[in-house]
């Protein structure tokens, strides 16, 4: 990019122009009775080094590999640091804070219930839509995969699961036991749901939890890369990545069974750098970087007859393009959503781009263009004491490795960049004005709840067990009758509700009475009897840094009367006789009436 960097506006006006010569195929495809059916597949921490034909001779990906050299290969491919926005971003068409999903954990991961989804923009053009995976977007209904236009669910709503081995997971609401491996089993969901509906324009979103901790995967996987020189995190990730791989390959097969696969777009990515530091082609920065190392990831398209085999696309894309490039192939010109900031890849992936315009993509902390990388002061906590604030500019041509920074050099680039993310920050943050939402209770499409502890806000010397509340995390050190537990809550339906505690708490600690307040009315209940197991056992082939899972114990506390609209749900201790109170994992709400 030189000084004359076009604005947002100008690229999707030039965008548009150089998409003329995909329109023919726009309009075809909405002439015909059958739609392309879309296959996107997700995967969670595999980094853009953890495929072979990227260069890495220690991971056998066969299947990766095949489906980049049949179609089109994008080699600057950005997504978010981490998960979440990630996914929010790629659901919507819009950088992630416009959707209000700021973080991954506390309710910062919740995607507004207004916003609109790929799977919304296809189910108003008769497709029908599934996803089958790890979905990281809000657990609560409307924020629920079944209320953002998803028809089928099935896989888990936080960002990590405890056991990939024989567990429970979500089918559209209503918990399930699952049996084998969480990949195969997600694949099996996957590939059901495609032969259920091979007569119809279908839309299956596959966001994979594998390769992210805990780390987890069969013997026959493992067994191949401990002996490659490894260490055990890099073993267990590649291990890891080779059954997604032969999962990938199983959904082509069952393409290909069904005659499917000349009409159907296969679109493979991952959400964001490698979890860990290892091959990832010289590049700055891994998961949770907003550096080219941290947010460039995989990113195949295979549509035959449409993608010639052996394309590689060197302009930058990211996947804030994923929907409006979808709508396009499903011949939804205008889908009716949010503002995009995305523009349509239709044209870079059927050639018919004669002149495509350099833009800027923007992540918090970082813009990048086809040439630049501006990173941005770090500012808050990640900001090093006594560090004067200094703007670092890349050219990222010469200078892939981001080692050399040029902003004095190149000091009219360096501000411009800078002002223009200034701009689009102060823009895009408003988002999260009034983020996490309070959490609804009583939605006819979810009557039960689970308020689970990582979103909850915690007074006192009370705290998660992991420390950091991330998914699956508990409330433990409950040692005061001054600590204080407490939701937020929109009740969308007033009335009863039965009121659980789901706790753990030794022979020693039993005997305190709790209370829990709403809305002026009360429930209070005594812990009598003890439950202190131990954790699951897990087949781990590096130790974690996630809580283990438990079984808990329901304290039926009886129940309480909730009116309808906003009220903050508080659990506290009238009396403590042992240790401490009691850990506490969720509070259930059950309506009642």
């Amino acid at each position: 990019m030189d000084a004359k960097s076009i604005s947002r506006r100008g690229l999707l006006k030039r965008a548009s122009v150089a998409a003329v010569g995909a329109s023919g195929i726009a309009r075809a495809i909405e002439e015909k009775a059958q739609r392309p059916n879309v296959v996107l597949i997700m995967t969670d921490d595999q980094g853009w080094g953890d495929v072979r034909s990227h260069g890495n001779d220690k991971i056998d990906t066969p299947v990766m590999d095949r489906l980049a050299a049949s179609g089109a290969r994008f080699d600057r491919f950005f997504v978010c640091p981490l998960c979440a926005p990630t996914r929010a971003s790629l659901l919507t068409g819009r950088y992630h804070l416009r959707t209000g999903t700021h973080g991954v954990t506390g309710g910062k991961e919740i995607m507004r219930a207004e916003e609109v989804t790929v799977a919304e923009v296809l189910k108003r053009a008769g497709y029908v839509t599934g996803c089958f995976g790890k979905w990281h977007n809000g657990a609560y209904w409307p924020h629920h995969p079944n209320g953002q236009g998803f028809d089928e669910f099935y896989g888990f709503c936080a960002g990590h699961w405890n056991n990939y081995f024989d567990t429970t997971l979500d089918h559209n609401g209503k918990e399930v036991r699952s049996s084998g491996y969480i990949t195969d089993v997600l694949t099996d969901a996957a590939i059901a749901f495609i032969r259920r509906h091979r007569d119809r324009p279908f839309f299956a979103y596959v966001p994979y939890n594998a390769p992210h901790s805990p780390f987890q995967v069969p013997d026959r996987y493992w067994d191949k890369y401990k002996t490659r020189g490894l260490d055990e995190k890099t073993a267990s990730v590649y291990a890891m990545c080779e059954n997604i791989d032969g999962n990938l390959g199983r959904i082509l097969e069952a393409l290909d069974e069904l005659k499917l696969a000349e009409r159907t777009m296969v679109i493979f990515l991952t959400d964001n750098g490698p979890n860990g530091r290892r091959f990832n082609g010289e590049m700055a920065g891994a998961k949770g970087s907003n550096q080219e190392g941290g947010t460039r990831v995989p990113c195949f398209v295979r549509w035959p007859g449409h993608v010639r085999a052996g394309t590689v696309i060197r302009q930058i894309a990211a996947h804030i393009d994923l929907l409006p490039t979808i709508a396009a192939i499903a011949g939804v010109a205008r889908p009716k959503t949010l503002p995009l900031d995305g523009v349509s890849l239709l044209p870079l992936l059927t050639a018919t781009a004669n002149d495509w315009p350099d833009r800027m993509l923007f992540e918090k902390g970082a813009v990048r263009t086809q040439r630049w990388r501006l990173q941005m002061p770090r500012t808050g906590r990640k900001a090093r004491p006594n560090a004067k604030p200094r703007t670092k500019l890349y050219d990222m041509i010469a200078d892939p490795g981001q080692k050399r920074d040029v902003a004095a050099k190149h000091a009219d680039v360096a501000e411009k960049l800078a002002k223009a993310y200034r701009a689009w920050y102060a823009d895009v943050s408003k988002g999260i004005q009034g983020m996490p939402p309070p959490l609804p209770v009583g939605h006819e499409k979810a009557p039960d709840v689970t308020l689970l502890a990582p979103e909850c806000k915690m007074t006192g010397k009370v705290r998660f067990k992991q420390g950091r509340g991330w998914a699956n995390d508990w409330i433990t050190n409950w040692t005061s009758t001054d600590d204080r537990v407490a939701w937020d809550l929109d009740v969308v339906h007033g009335g009863r509700y039965e009121v659980t505690l789901m706790y753990t708490c030794p022979a020693g600690d039993v005997g305190s009475r709790v209370r829990v307040d709403a809305g002026g009315k009360h429930v209070e209940g005594t812990v009598r009897k003890a439950h202190d197991p131990k954790p699951i056992p897990s087949p781990d082939r590096v130790q974690r840094k996630e809580v283990y899972e438990k079984v808990w114990a329901p304290l039926n506390l009886g129940t309480i009367e909730l009116a309808r609209g906003k009220t903050r749900l508080t659990v506290r201790a009238l009396t403590k006789p042992g240790r401490q109170v009691l850990d506490l994992k969720a509070v259930r709400l059950r309506r009642a009436e």
